[in-house]
């Protein structure tokens, strides 16, 4: 059976090929080109990405491809992620890569090679042709992998599941003398140099802060504010406002340019609407268990189908900063991820 990786350059793509290729699989090692910036030295997105995934080929023995995709990164993610702020929410661009780009795109791809199957250096579960939660729970990473079309399923591998840390998946780079073993881990947003994203906003978008207001929940102004890229909802340090008890951000107002501050209490709801709902499942239940980001426990939850398609998230407990853009996914109580939607 012959298996398109998609190799970043790191350590966990690199460990994935070696892996399948012992198993007996017929690897083809693949590196998207997604984006130009001199000042990503590390990562996914750096120029020694390709350099990297090419050693690494070489010295397994496989074939390595080049796929310029960065025209669809800009298009599927870096779009999405400016225009997300634009409009005063917080997006998930890992979510949107995976679902476009990584088995998406690249999935077209491996199915023009004749792979049978494309694989990555998740940490995530295929099983049955299902998603599941990694074996090993803290390094899961299925909550990002929600929005991948359900008949690609059947057809990805996650090799790394079951090991239980990064310095186990360095070992085995080490022993089989891979030159990325003891190479740094990607930065949190990819894209972003430093991960300044409101530096990356300005240069790349020409998206200025504009000063506002912050408000009570009655209205009150409290004092002024950066400009509303620069915060998020239940985000409390840099606000700059004296109070006698700790303030948060508890909503951000576009229209209006406001942002209202309120205390740890307000920052508790157990409702949400989600929309662009992806079912990874037959039937989604009315009852799940549901995550509103990617490191909070899953809570029991009812869902409810609005007739816009969209779906209302109730809650059995309050959860806290419940944050539009990023996303809300569904699993059942054996860790099946049913599906999930973005936060509105």
């Amino acid at each position: 059976m012959k298996v398109l990786v998609g190799m970043s350059g790191g350590v966990d793509s690199s460990v994935a090929a070696l892996l399948l290729k012992k198993q007996g699989y017929e690897v083809i090692g693949a590196t998207m080109v997604l984006f130009d910036d001199d000042k990503l030295k590390e990562g996914c997105l750096s120029s020694n990405a390709i350099k990297d995934a090419q050693m690494v080929c070489n010295k397994l023995g496989i074939k390595h491809h080049v796929i310029d995709l960065k025209i669809a990164f800009k298009k599927y993610v870096i779009d999405d992620f400016i225009n997300a702020y634009k409009n005063g929410v917080t997006p998930n661009p890992c979510v949107c890569c995976n679902k476009y780009l990584k088995f998406g795109v690249l999935f077209k791809e491996a199915q023009k090679l004749g792979c049978d199957y494309v694989a990555t250096g998740h940490y995530a579960k295929i099983k049955d042709g299902k998603l599941m939660v990694s074996t090993v729970k803290n390094k899961d990473q299925s909550y990002f992998l929600y929005g991948v079309d359900k008949n690609v399923l059947k057809h990805v591998i996650f090799p790394l599941d079951g090991f239980t840390s990064k310095e186990e998946i360095r070992r085995i780079a080490e022993e089989n003398n891979l030159v990325v073993a003891r190479k740094k881990d990607s930065q949190e947003i990819c894209f972003i140099p430093d991960n300044d994203y409101v530096q990356f906003l300005r240069s790349k978008a020409n998206l200025r802060s504009k000063e506002g207001n912050f408000v009570d929940k009655n209205g009150n102004v409290l004092g002024k504010h950066k400009g509303i890229i620069n915060y998020t909802i239940g985000q409390r340090k840099g606000l700059g406002i004296s109070s006698s008890h700790p303030l948060y951000v508890i909503k951000i107002d576009i229209s209006n340019n406001e942002i209202t501050l309120g205390s740890e209490n307000d920052l508790y709801n157990n409702e949400l609407e989600c929309r662009n709902v992806n079912v990874l499942v037959d039937k989604l239940p009315s009852v799940v268990m549901a995550k509103i980001r990617f490191r909070a426990s899953a809570s029991l939850a009812r869902l409810k189908t609005l007739e816009n398609g969209n779906i209302k998230v109730i809650f059995k407990e309050p959860q806290r900063a419940i944050t539009k853009g990023q996303s809300v996914v569904f699993y059942d109580k054996e860790g099946v991820v049913l599906g999930g939607g973005i936060i509105i």
